[in-house]
Order: structure tokens, then sequence, then C-alpha cells
């Protein structure tokens, strides 16, 4: 878990500090899914199942952003 929690700093710190748009957005994406990894682990070390539930909400919800960010980042425009 630790090794987890270190990537996540990491990819926190390319989140705030990125130079450009799309790394920002690959940072957030990357940050998602240690986040996703992080609470699998806690789960299973924690034995509940509420953890579970928590990284599939975080790993739909990522997604939707990654997905929308990138959109935006190419067009400008979220709506067609």
């Amino acid at each position: 878990m630790f090794v987890v929690s270190v990537a996540m700093l990491l990819s926190l710190y390319r989140l705030l500090r990125g130079p450009t748009v799309p790394d920002r957005i690959l940072a957030l994406d990357t940050l998602s899914v240690t986040a996703i990894a992080e609470l699998m682990l806690l789960g299973m070390y924690i034995k509940s199942s509420i953890y579970f539930e928590a990284a599939l909400v975080i790993a739909m919800l990522g997604f939707g952003s990654t997905v929308v960010l990138s959109k935006y980042v190419m067009r400008r425009d979220i709506v067609e």
C-alpha cells in the first residue's frame, strides 16, 4: 500500500505542476487508477465490501472525467 500511496503523490504532483493540459489530464487519470488500487487493497486488508463499491464509483467517474476533459481539449466544446 505504501508504493501505491507514493504513486498517488507523484500523480498529484504532476496534476498540480504539469506543464501542459494533456499532462494534467493524464495525471488525473493515473490518480484515479491508483486511488482505485488503494481502495481495493484497503478493502482486502479490512475485509469490507464497501471499499470495492467506492472503487467502482471512482472508476466510473474517472473514466467519464477523462473522456470529457479530453474531448474539451481536442475540440474546445463538450456538447456536439
